[in-house]
């Protein structure tokens, strides 16, 4: 006597066989929430003066973020950008020091990368002309967060830096310290 497979049970056979390889693959990483802000060392900035300023990069646990120099061959480095109103001198960056780690994702490469808090540092000069009010600095950063066995694409993330511009005998008062060091 020979059976007969209905319809029915042949649709669900082949679903059972669609979602078994599902089951066994682990649902991918989440992209992290990397924060990044800008900050200055004073509340004004004083025409003719320097002022310090700073990228603050916060990166969850379990990521980071590679370093502006990555050691590795393929790993996209993190840059930066900072873009001035006329007149205004931005000095260099200067990034942190990464931390070597060796990595899953990358076959076990060495990679320089930042975890935690990473804060990229310049100094800008406000010329002695520049007129009082408020000043605006754009940030444009570019990077690659990963965990230890994958990399996510490339972000570029634009923030804008701004503060008050005052005379050069006007006073200003110290900010972030927890940046800058100091009170």
């Amino acid at each position: 006597m020979r059976k007969i497979i209905t319809p029915t049970a042949t649709l669900l056979f082949a679903f059972a066989l669609i979602g078994i390889p599902e089951a066994f693959h682990a649902a991918p990483a989440p992209e992290p929430n990397i924060n990044i802000k800008g900050y200055y060392s004073n509340d004004k900035a004083q025409r003719g003066r320097v002022v310090r300023a700073a990228i603050v990069i916060d990166i969850p646990s379990g990521y980071h973020v590679n370093a502006n120099r990555p050691l590795g061959k393929y790993a996209i480095p993190t840059t930066a950008k900072i873009e001035a109103p006329k007149g205004v001198t931005v000095g260099p960056i200067s990034f942190p020091r990464a931390i070597v780690r060796k990595l899953k994702a990358v076959n076990n490469e060495s990679l320089a990368v930042y975890e935690g808090r990473a804060i990229l540092r310049f100094n800008i000069t406000v010329p002695p002309n520049y007129s009082d009010g408020w000043m605006n600095l754009k940030a444009k950063l570019r990077y690659q967060s990963c965990n230890d066995e994958v990399c996510f694409p490339p972000k570029n993330q634009d923030i804008d830096i701004g503060i008050g511009i005052v005379g050069p005998n006007d006073r200003v008062q110290r900010a972030n310290g927890w940046v800058f060091g100091g009170r």
